[in-house]
């Protein structure tokens, strides 16, 4: 319990100041970027949505959960990603990531401590600003992932992250022009795109000083 309270500690801080920002999350783009869009903006008309970065104890020092979109979603089928999604009117971004997980793996609310945001990311595929919330939580949550939305739930461990090794580069076809994304390779799956970028922010921050 002692390193999570450190942990708790270290982010609040962290979060408190100043952020990397764009410059820990290009090392995570897919490249090159969509054709009328430069990296760092967020259009004017974009909807906003809220992820929820929940840490937790795990079996090797703190964790946190990732869900594998269902197969038959309209947007970002089978992808990895934070619980989170579209914030309802009236909501702030933390609101929002906070039901969005709880409806989606079942983590209440009550039991999480918000410690700060993230650096947004815009999903240019879906057209919204993606707003990351860090949240800690004592214990291991008994996840129930919703069947309609989540197919998995993924533990993954801090210290996973932080292994530079499990840092990769694929390359794939997008609009008829070869894409090279890096991705975290978390025991066989793979994490690229917005989460990616989310978590590269994360470990920046969390090897500063």
């Amino acid at each position: 319990m002692s390193s999570l309270l450190q942990l708790e500690t270290t982010l609040r801080e962290r979060l408190a100041g100043t952020l990397p920002g764009l410059e820990a999350q290009l090392p995570f783009m897919p490249t090159p970027p969509r054709t009328g869009w430069k990296p760092g903006e967020f259009p004017s008309d974009a909807r906003s949505a809220a992820g929820l970065l929940l840490l937790y104890p795990g079996d090797r020092g703190a964790a946190l959960p990732l869900t594998v979109r269902a197969s038959h979603l309209k947007r970002h089928a089978g992808q990895i990603s934070l619980p989170g999604g579209a914030t309802d009117e009236g909501e702030t971004p933390t609101q929002a990531a906070l039901r969005e997980a709880y409806e989606e793996i079942g983590v209440d609310p009550a039991r999480i401590r918000i410690l700060g945001q993230l650096t947004p990311v815009y999903v240019l595929v879906s057209g919204f600003t993606l707003h990351p919330i860090v949240g800690i939580t004592d214990e291991r949550p008994d996840f129930k992932p919703a069947a309609h939305e989540v197919e998995e739930v993924i533990e993954v461990s801090i210290e996973d992250l932080q292994d530079a090794s499990n840092i990769r580069r694929g390359t794939r076809t997008r609009e008829g022009i070869a894409i090279e994304y890096p991705y975290f390779d978390l025991r066989g799956n793979h994490v690229w795109g917005a989460t990616a970028m989310i978590l590269g922010e994360l470990i920046s921050i969390l090897a500063t000083g």
